[in-house]
């Protein structure tokens, strides 16, 4: 299982790296070669980090199962992991997206914030042993992989000028999908603050430990705002 999802992350993702660098020199007019090579290879980058970043996702979890690491240093390394991970779907926000190839980056998107709540859930199976958590991540992976194949049908529609929007048909990105899973992470970040600084009888053991819980949770509620469309 584990391997498949490391291959299926990566397969998608040179797709993407070969059609990612010709771009430039496929779609409308009213965009210079320049700037279509540009975008082609920025989210030709996007989508490999992202692979490149599950590979060292499930090589930890390799290393712990074979008693290289601890299950402490497993779990730390996953918190950083999270944090690289939502800095990497920022990138998408960053793109000088042409009109036809939106709807192949909200996709894309899509489908990284829903690899992101698989690994939440991958880590909380990590965490509690609890198996039902493993089940969703299980879900959330071929979910995420399904918006990735969506994207890359996208994409190559609108790279051989298959598919064209007048004004009123523009695409529209999934919104109340994206609200949901903001809120997600969001719930998630906000229970991380709980548990790294309330105690086991949900107080704080001093002021500035309470300080640092209310500067977390403004961090959460910041992400949570710039990343609700």
């Amino acid at each position: 299982m584990k391997k498949n999802k490391i291959q299926n992350i990566v397969i998608a993702t040179v797709a993407v790296l070969i059609i990612g660098g010709i771009v430039g020199y496929n779609y409308s007019a009213d965009q210079t070669k320049q700037k279509g090579f540009a975008f082609g290879n920025e989210l030709a980058q996007i989508q490999q980090d992202v692979a490149d970043l599950q590979v060292k996702f499930y090589s930890e979890k390799t290393k712990w199962d074979e008693g290289d690491i601890s299950k402490e240093i497993l779990l730390e390394y996953y918190d950083e992991h999270l944090d690289k991970f939502e800095q990497i779907i920022d990138r998408y926000d960053t793109l000088e997206t042409p009109e036809l190839f939106k709807s192949s980056v909200e996709l894309f998107k899509m489908s990284s914030y829903t690899q992101l709540e698989s690994d939440i859930e991958f880590i909380e199976w990590i965490s509690t042993g609890d198996e039902s958590a493993r089940i969703r991540s299980d879900a959330q992976i071929q979910e995420a992989y399904e918006y990735e194949n969506l994207g890359l049908v996208e994409f190559q529609s609108a790279k051989k000028g298959v598919k064209s929007y007048d004004e009123a048909e523009k695409f529209s990105a999934p919104q109340a999908g994206i609200k949901q899973k903001v809120v997600y992470i969001f719930d998630y970040m906000k229970n991380k603050c709980e548990q790294e600084f309330r105690n086991d009888v949900n107080e704080f053991d001093s002021q500035e430990v309470e300080v640092q819980w209310f500067n977390c949770i403004n961090e959460a509620e910041k992400w949570k705002n710039e990343h609700l469309p």
